[in-house]
């Protein structure tokens, strides 16, 4: 078994956050989730991974976090330098907020800052500034069920952003969430990728938030998870409304249609 490679200069040199060559898992069960998997994700680069349930999106993610490690193949991570915490260069947001419901939103985004011992006049300017670019300055001290699930979802990205991460991966984090508030959610994102200048990898089932959000999608096979297609999303900036109902946009959902066919037998893309 490999290990997840540590940081390299050469990743740095190559304009690489992201790179995953030859990577197999296979867990104890014997069920082989990935690969082969070649895959290479540029500094600053939008990057959705789309694929039928199953395909080993979020392996994938789990491997580029150190959460897991590849049974085969090199796992090679670059936080370029910028990470304001040791080890704290990626962030993840999973599929459930999974708040602390017994305390605040400002403890729940302390959490990993806690983790580090960082002191706490450090630590606050940081809950602050996090939860100022999700929206949420104004309800620091609410409790989780005082929030709705859009909101909910806003902390635990607040809590990802806190140690001001270069990359951010991101495990489905809108599916569970109402089309409106998804929505919303999508345009809140794609400022904040701007703004903060991250690399972000984002697993989803959607064609249309793939399409929209990213600037390359990434089409994955059925398990064992492989690179089936890789469509660039050429879009004006900033994106909004005006490109979701555009020609363009339904021309690349198509072809994204069209790539995920084989894997769905059938079934509705959603």
């Amino acid at each position: 078994m490999t290990q997840t490679a540590l940081p390299e200069a050469g990743l740095d040199a190559a304009g690489l956050a992201v790179s995953l060559r030859e990577v197999t898992k296979i867990y104890d069960s014997g069920v082989t989730a990935l690969g082969p998997l070649d895959l290479r994700v540029r500094k600053g680069e939008f990057v959705s991974l789309l694929g039928p349930s199953g395909c080993g999106k979020s392996t994938a993610l789990r491997l580029m976090a150190g959460l897991a490690e590849p049974s085969a193949g090199h796992v090679q991570i670059s936080p370029h330098g910028r990470a304001s915490l040791p080890g704290q260069g990626i962030g993840f947001v999973f599929q459930e907020p999974t708040l602390m419901p017994w305390t605040s939103v400002r403890e729940n985004v302390r959490l990993p800052l806690k983790l580090a011992h960082v002191p706490l006049a450090e630590s606050e300017p940081r809950i602050t500034e996090a939860l100022r670019s999700v929206g949420l300055a104004e309800f620091a001290d609410s409790y989780p069920r005082q929030l709705s699930g859009g909101m909910k979802m806003r902390v635990s990205l607040a809590r990802a952003l806190v140690t001001n991460p270069d990359i951010l991966l991101m495990d489905e984090p809108f599916a569970a969430l109402d089309e409106i508030t998804r929505f919303r959610l999508n345009d809140d994102l794609l400022a904040l990728w701007r703004n903060l200048n991250k690399t972000v990898i984002f697993v989803t089932h959607s064609v249309f938030e793939s399409v929209y959000l990213s600037e390359r999608v990434i089409v994955m096979t059925e398990r064992p998870g492989r690179i089936s297609t890789e469509i660039a999303i050429e879009a004006p900036e900033p994106r909004g409304e005006q490109f979701r109902t555009s020609a363009a946009y339904g021309e690349y959902c198509r072809k994204l249609s069209a790539a995920l066919a084989p894997s769905y037998s059938g079934q509705a893309l959603l």
